[in-house]
């Protein structure tokens, strides 16, 4: 046979498009061509298969050989190609049988001794091979990894004659669960925070409701601490959530993801690029990298407020759109933020023990780094206050443990799924106004909306608020009580002793 055709996956951002590698072997001065819009890591790809054919006692054919990867409008990155093209090499000279290939799909990058590796995106590949129900063939070393996505026959192998063993019958197949075990990593935990019980409320709310947080104070507070128990406070992810966790970071490493949250802490001094993606082949940012966990801006007003600006879309959306002369790729970007930050440059702004050096223009300055729309965006703010050394260092079997709180959460989340089938964060304002929130309740929205002056959006998340603490309370309807609470976590102005 002069001609074949093998199946492959490309990778474009969590999407795995296929990839026909269409191989003709053709007489004329012996050459190996590759066509289809490859990158350099693709075209290289012609010595590694040269070598990994002759080193596995394979004959390469002494002919001109055109490898096409069609569609040829699909950008194609990396040595997730190998495998396939080596293959088209092998059947298109007649070595192996190309009946044998039509029911699978390989990934996998090759080493010049034959040897199969492993590549990123394996995930991705195989929910488009399950959905396309084929079985996916990759190095026996992500193949467990791969064997995650539920209804994907997936296979390993050692080697390209491991390969050609296997789809010859034989060699045994080996075929891996998708049932992986992970041992659970210890999270921090509530118990270990001493006093601030306003902040420790702020979180269970956050985090019954998927609300953004702000925490701002004197340093030294505990603002990180208490922003790094977040994480154990949300109920464990849903094997579709847990899915949608790998497929992200099996873009970064060909690893086995951490099952776990997400919980990210970014340095202020990360760019626009790395905070929220980007680059002449576009990759995940933080934000998405954080999806269905935390993301932690510490030192939030140290950022750039350009870079801060840049949430303000995936803050509404969930998800981020990078665009690019050569592609666009749409990463999800389902995120919790929580902030910290100093009300002053000094820190020390409202502070009931240590007097602020700065200035009105500093301080205005200072704040000013965090935009208008942003901020409108956060549905929780609350001041971390200074402790004593006393509270500090007593000993008291009263601070409530992650657990006790997770378990409430639990459940607030339970009876907004039922109400709704979405968290409080996502629900829609007009329902919750006209159904689930009594007149005396929307009576005070009214007028703390005409006193301070709040948006249409700043409303409508004070009711989404007034709904996670009514959840909390197991209360059918928002009344003003909760409602009071709410408006209490609204940051008004950024005045001195404001913030």
């Amino acid at each position: 046979m002069q001609l074949s055709v093998i199946k492959a996956r490309a990778l474009v951002g969590i999407d795995a498009p296929l990839v026909r590698v269409e191989t003709h072997l053709s007489s004329g001065l012996p050459g190996f061509n590759l066509v289809g819009m490859p990158e350099t890591t693709v075209r290289e790809s012609k010595d590694r298969v040269r070598s990994a054919i002759i080193n596995s006692h394979f004959d390469f054919p002494d002919a001109k050989i055109t490898v096409n990867l069609a569609p040829a409008d699909l950008p194609k990155e990396g040595g997730r190609f190998d495998l396939a093209i080596a293959l088209g090499v092998l059947a298109a000279s007649g070595q192996i049988n190309m009946k044998s290939l039509s029911q699978y799909e390989f990934i996998g990058e090759l080493g010049l001794d034959g040897a199969l590796h492993p590549v990123t995106g394996v995930l991705a590949s195989a929910r488009a091979c399950a959905d396309a129900d084929c079985k996916l063939i990759v190095s026996h070393a992500c193949a467990a990894h791969a064997a995650q996505v539920p209804d994907c026959f997936v296979m390993g192998a050692e080697s390209l004659i491991d390969v050609c063993a296997q789809l010859r019958g034989s060699q045994s197949v080996r075929v891996q669960s998708n049932h992986v075990r992970h041992q659970q990593q210890q999270q921090p935990d509530l118990s270990e925070v001493r006093g601030q019980l306003e902040a420790k409320r702020a979180l269970e709310i956050a985090a019954a409701g998927a609300h953004n947080v702000f925490l701002y104070g004197p340093p030294g507070t505990g603002k990180t601490l208490l922003a790094s128990r977040l994480a154990s406070l949300l109920p464990p992810l849903t094997s579709s959530e847990l899915l949608e966790v790998r497929l992200i970071q099996d873009l970064m490493t060909s690893a086995n993801a951490n099952p776990e949250r997400p919980f990210r802490a970014p340095h202020h001094s990360a760019s626009a690029v790395a905070l929220v993606g980007g680059g002449s082949k576009p990759k995940p940012g933080e934000i998405t990298l954080a999806h269905r966990g935390v993301l932690f801006l510490d030192e939030i007003a140290e950022f750039p407020r350009a870079t801060l600006d840049m949430l303000r879309e995936p803050l509404e959306s969930g998800s981020v759109r990078i665009n690019r002369a050569k592609a666009s790729v749409t990463y999800p970007a389902d995120f919790q933020l929580v902030a910290a930050a100093n009300p002053c440059p000094c820190g020390y702004l409202g502070d009931t023990e240590r007097r602020c050096r700065c200035s009105n223009d500093q301080i205005e300055r200072y704040q000013a780094r965090l935009s208008g729309p942003l901020l409108d965006r956060i549905d929780l703010f609350c001041r971390v206050e200074r402790l004593d050394a006393r509270t500090l260092l007593e000993q008291t079997s009263q601070t409530e443990s992650s657990a006790t709180v997770a378990d409430r959460v639990a459940k607030a989340r339970g009876r907004a799924y039922e109400r709704q089938t979405v968290l409080n964060a996502d629900a829609h304002g007009d329902t919750l106004a006209h159904e689930y929130c009594s007149d005396l309740a929307k009576q005070t929205l009214t007028l703390a909306a005409d006193k301070f002056q709040l948006s249409g959006r700043s409303v409508h998340r004070a009711l989404r608020v007034a709904r996670t603490i009514a959840d909390l309370a197991a209360a059918p309807m928002i009344e003003k009580n909760h409602m009071l609470e709410a408006l209490s976590y609204r940051q008004i102005n950024f005045t001195r002793g404001a913030f």
